[in-house]
């Protein structure tokens, strides 16, 4: 297959979409753009079975401690379960456990948005600022700009923020532009002891400080929330125990938006429509759980990556949302799918011989036409790419040029992906065209189709990545659910703030290090 073009595919069988799409729900994927055959899908399916792929979605699904290296489960999709379900973990059901939790964050959001919640000087809350780093800020803020058109029954629009750079900069600058008075800090950490989020987190307490002159504890109870799986560290630090929201160390941080960590999204779009992205996000769950391998859309988003991976040597895979409102998705996926299976040791503690996570990265579509399509068109790389785009958008509002625009965008989505695949065949005359105007396609691709952009449709989309990401850790045999590589960076950023600090001297520090090191205290010396 790696020597057959998909315009052959095509002129064999014109009816591919309808060999090669699938519907769930809210979504439509079409991989008719894969260089895939009949035979491909059954040989998969073989593979799948090998690895026992059905084996390991009851064992995520039922609570079973899969993710090996830290005894735990991974239980994310316990998050979106409804009231009234069941799912026992040590003879206790779990889903009490998160139903009580969202009643407690519904309260919270319930009392922010009817102006209950008041600040130091008695103002309402009416600012929101999110503290976090990776899974603590990347799903809420991509989120809440996914979701931006959402609209509150209520008619109330907050203001939400977001700060996760350790320097100081990205508070400071936004800092300067808001009112003590009515902000509200939501720290959110797993551990609480994230040395980014807390380093931001006493930066904001001191603004309030020198802006109120107000107790720390008031300041703690009237502008601070903490989200952690951490209570007796939200308690040390200062937030009282009716401010504080908490998950659990079976919910990993990229898979942690579905817990109290969304506290920003439900804000930001209201409880009813957060738990609407919950049952999208649970509709997944249940097609997942129960749909064949033939029309189990996570399922073919997995096995068709490996495919490409492992079998036609393609290892970029580009993300292409043609939807400004996720621009921030592309970001999101690099986390989830990189963090989880950029691994090389097995779950046997082997090293692995093949290919496992490519590198992703993406933009929204119409930017990175501009930019880096030039590389997928007529580059020496292989890429893979997903393409995501709503149906349906201003399709309820009556601003005609906006909905040119969308269809306009759609127009654009369909031709990319048209010519990747296919090149300048479908062009006129391009047999003509000189060499360096010539396409040569064959770029596999899968298109995600939305009905439209809606808080269901959304989760579904999420949970969509999630559980294809779990189905290429089981065929390379890997655990998705740890990061001891993210462990280490930290290790050794503790590590080196002694030395940094002159607390030492770095004599035992690699020769890079040590020089880098020196400059850095000459430079400092010099503007001291």
């Amino acid at each position: 297959m790696r020597h057959v073009h998909l315009k052959e595919l095509f002129q064999q069988d014109p009816n591919r979409f309808q060999t090669y799409s699938m519907r769930n729900e809210q979504l439509l994927l079409d991989f008719s753009k894969q260089r895939i055959t009949p035979e491909t899908q059954s040989l998969l399916k073989t593979l799948a079975d090998t690895c026992q792929l059905d084996t390991w979605k009851s064992r995520l699904l039922s609570g079973d401690a899969i993710n090996t290296s830290e005894n735990r489960p991974a239980l994310h999709t316990a998050l979106r379960q409804p009231q009234g379900s069941e799912l026992l973990l040590d003879g206790h059901n779990i889903v009490d456990d998160v139903q009580a939790n969202l009643a407690h964050m519904s309260d919270i959001v319930n009392r922010i948005h009817s102006g209950q919640w008041r600040g130091y000087s008695g103002l309402p809350i009416d600012t929101i600022v999110n503290i976090g780093v990776g899974g603590s800020d990347l799903g809420p803020y991509m989120s809440c700009r996914a979701l931006s058109d959402a609209q509150l029954a209520s008619g109330k629009k907050l203001n939400v923020h977001f700060v996760s750079s350790m320097d100081g900069s990205q508070i400071a600058d936004l800092l300067d532009t808001l009112l003590p008075t009515s902000t509200l800090f939501i720290l959110s950490s797993k551990s609480f002891t994230t040395i980014d989020t807390l380093s931001n987190a006493n930066t904001a307490r001191e603004w309030l400080r020198n802006a109120s002159g107000a107790s720390d504890d008031i300041l703690n109870r009237r502008h601070f929330i903490g989200v952690s799986a951490n209570a007796p560290k939200m308690t040390e630090w200062g937030i009282p125990e009716n401010s504080q929201l908490n998950f659990w160390d079976w919910t990993g941080g990229r898979y942690s938006m579905w817990s109290a960590i969304g506290l920003p999204i439900a804000l930001r779009i209201g409880m009813s429509r957060f738990k609407e992205m919950l049952a999208g996000a649970h509709a997944m769950d249940e097609h997942f759980r129960t749909a064949p391998f033939e029309s189990n859309l996570p399922t073919q988003l997995g096995m068709i990556g490996v495919w490409n991976i492992n079998f036609l040597d393609i290892h970029a895979h580009a993300i292409l949302p043609y939807d400004g409102r996720l621009s921030h998705l592309p970001a999101y996926l690099e986390q989830l799918e990189m963090e989880s299976d950029g691994k090389s040791v097995s779950r046997q503690g082997k090293e692995v011989d093949y290919r496992t996570c490519p590198i992703i990265w993406g933009e929204v579509g119409p930017n990175a036409q501009h930019a880096f399509y030039q590389l997928l068109h007529q580059g020496t790389e292989s890429v893979m790419c997903d393409f995501i785009a709503p149906a349906r958008r201003y399709h309820d509002t009556d601003n005609a040029d906006l909905q040119q625009q969308h269809t306009l965008t759609l127009a654009n989505c369909l031709a990319q992906s048209r010519i990747l695949a296919l090149g300048d065949s479908v062009l006129e005359d391009n047999e003509s065209a000189p060499v360096h105007m010539r396409y040569r396609g064959n770029q596999p691709s899968t298109t995600v189709l939305m009905d439209e952009l809606t808080p269901f449709s959304f989760g579904q989309l999420i949970s969509l990545y999630e559980h294809k990401t779990f189905v290429q850790s089981v065929i390379w045999d890997i655990n998705p659910f740890d990061q001891w590589g993210v462990e280490l960076g930290k290790k050794m950023a503790t590590n080196l703030l002694k030395p940094l600090m002159k607390e030492t001297d770095g004599a035992d520090l690699d020769g890079s290090s040590k020089g880098l090191l020196d400059t850095i205290h000459a430079l400092q010396e010099v503007n001291a």
